[in-house]
């Protein structure tokens, strides 16, 4: 039996991308046998696994962070602390890092990478998180037995940075929640009607408000329809504000006010698999990702993606969606004009998105993980 430190931090708050995986993956791992698993929470170790924070918890933990001086150098230093007095009473033998900065640990240790953006874009990070990641990052990734990573452009992207050997990298892509799959107009439309929304005839955005999500370009993008495609269309946006969110609310306060945007914030995730189901398609032209669970969700959920055709997200779409220059507002209102014209290929691509989504799930994505840990406690002893 291996007994495996699991860093269950990121449970803590409201889940986005790297709390999904935590969550999905801790909950697969447990099927796997021969693991023995123990969460870490920040500054305690749990047998059991939480289902993440509140909205309240992830607004305080976006203001420390902006305000706060050396806020993930005093976070790190805090969890450092309790994290090894557990270890100390409770004789881990290898400990897994799911959220790139792995604390110290006498033993084989496996990180998750999910992408290289504080350096490909550091624009798009808080300039604290940007200092504290290139601090802290490569040395621990020299230190780590094994490295995952989500797709096989963050493995490349890794081997191509830092020099490190392909060998003690292994790519396991995520899966989707067993919530996201197709639903009908009746099963949408209790959540539906809460929003004013019609099932089928709405674009929808999903992610924090944050500029690497490049929410700005596809509400750039969508003011640029013909009107009467807008009054039949709403661009519906659903994520946790982030930051330097300022020019984005400026573009959004006229289509706010008409009615065509509808800004719907955090939602938790039943309702967020409704909203995703109804959708005519989703909008994601991020301009860098190490995965993107949200274009697979929607795929899922029978729904075709646009996305952009940057970094990991051609890997995961395939020929299911349509992709674009991230950058190129013109491209990206035509993808969605032809949407939501031609139900043909609508009809096409969402067949083709969901075939292609049951190629990915959290049990495959955990009986990887759970290889990896014995090729990482074989390979250190």
């Amino acid at each position: 039996m291996l007994k495996v430190a699991f860093n269950a931090s990121a449970l803590l708050w409201p889940l986005t991308g790297v709390g999904q995986y935590a969550f999905h993956l801790a909950h697969g791992l447990r099927k796997q046998a021969g693991l023995d698993l123990d969460f870490f929470y920040a500054n305690r170790f749990s047998t059991g696994i939480e289902r993440g924070g509140s909205m309240s918890a992830g607004q305080l933990r976006v203001w420390v962070r902006r305000w706060v001086p050396n806020a993930y150098a005093i976070r790190l230093a805090l969890e450092q602390r309790h994290f090894d007095r557990g270890v100390a009473a409770r004789k881990h033998d290898l400990y897994h890092e799911p959220n790139y900065l792995a604390m110290r640990f006498d033993g084989p240790t496996v990180i998750t990478v999910h992408d290289l953006s504080w350096i490909r874009y550091p624009e798009t990070h808080p300039p604290e998180r940007v200092r504290a990641m290139n601090r802290h990052f490569e040395p621990r990734l020299r230190n780590a037995s094994l490295l995952l990573t989500d797709s096989s452009f963050v493995s490349d992207e890794i081997v191509q940075v830092f020099g490190v050997d392909p060998a003690r990298i292994r790519a396991i892509p995520l899966g989707a929640d067993p919530l996201f799959q197709p639903q009908d107009a009746a099963a949408t439309r209790t959540v539906l009607d809460t929003h004013g929304l019609r099932h089928g005839e709405y674009f929808l955005s999903v992610g924090t408000l944050e500029p690497r999500k490049n929410v700005q370009t596809t509400v750039a993008a969508y003011a640029s329809l013909p009107a009467a495609v807008r009054a039949r269309h709403p661009l519906v946006l659903a994520g946790m504000k982030g930051w330097r969110t300022s020019a984005l609310q400026r573009s959004l306060e006229p289509l706010v006010r008409s009615g065509q945007v509808r800004v719907l914030g955090y939602l938790e995730r039943m309702e967020l698999a409704s909203v995703t189901a109804g959708a005519l398609a989703l909008v994601y032209p991020s301009v860098y990702e190490g995965f993107g669970l949200p274009p697979l969700e929607a795929m899922a959920c029978a729904v075709p993606p646009v996305t952009s055709d940057a970094s990991s997200l051609p890997e995961v779409v395939g020929d299911c969606g349509i992709t674009v220059n991230a950058l190129d507002a013109d491209a990206l209102a035509r993808a969605m004009e032809s949407l939501a014209g031609d139900s043909a290929l609508r009809a096409t691509l969402s067949a083709r998105a969901r075939a292609r989504s049951l190629q990915f799930s959290w049990d495959r994505c955990a009986a990887e993980t759970a290889a990896a840990y014995r090729v990482a406690a074989a390979s250190t002893s």
